[in-house]
């Protein structure tokens, strides 16, 4: 089996930033950049993207408030939240609100950035086959269930 490419959006208003992590990681994963909320989920519309990280300071709209805003649309993507400040409110926040799997300072160390997006994507594709796994097993049991009426009614 080939390695699944994984498609990760980084949301930050820092230019500087997204081509920091361009170049870090444009190599291991397919990497989306986008400047603000409005641009990632124009993004998030076309592609699919398994992980998102976005910075927490951003303008118009903080990293949670856009990571709790996409939920109803874009469930699935797992969500990482950079922030260059310790602020254990925010923390509190992501993973209530943003339902973040993740939280990392900035500045991040590239190599275990690495890990993290791969451990993400892992649990990413646990819950995409358990999905599937589950809706397999309903279609099955409404066939079962339909047999037994069947014969209970014969």
């Amino acid at each position: 089996m080939g390695e699944e490419v994984i498609n990760i959006l980084y949301v930050d208003d820092e230019v500087h930033n997204l081509n920091a992590f361009k170049a870090s990681f444009r190599r291991n994963f397919n990497v989306f950049t986008a400047e603000s909320a409005k641009d990632a989920i124009a993004i998030l519309s076309q592609q699919e993207i398994n992980i998102i990280i976005t910075d927490q300071r951003m303008p118009v709209m903080t990293g949670i408030e856009f990571l709790e805003s996409i939920i109803p649309n874009y469930p699935d993507p797992m969500r990482i939240l950079l922030t260059g400040y310790a602020d254990i409110n925010a923390v509190i926040d992501a993973i209530n609100k943003g339902q973040v799997y993740l939280y990392i300072t900035k500045p991040w160390l590239d190599e275990e950035l690495k890990i993290n997006i791969e451990r993400a994507f892992e649990v990413y594709s646990l819950r995409r086959k358990n999905k599937a796994l589950n809706e397999q097993l309903l279609l099955v049991n409404g066939q079962l269930e339909f047999m037994l009426r069947q014969k209970l009614l014969s």
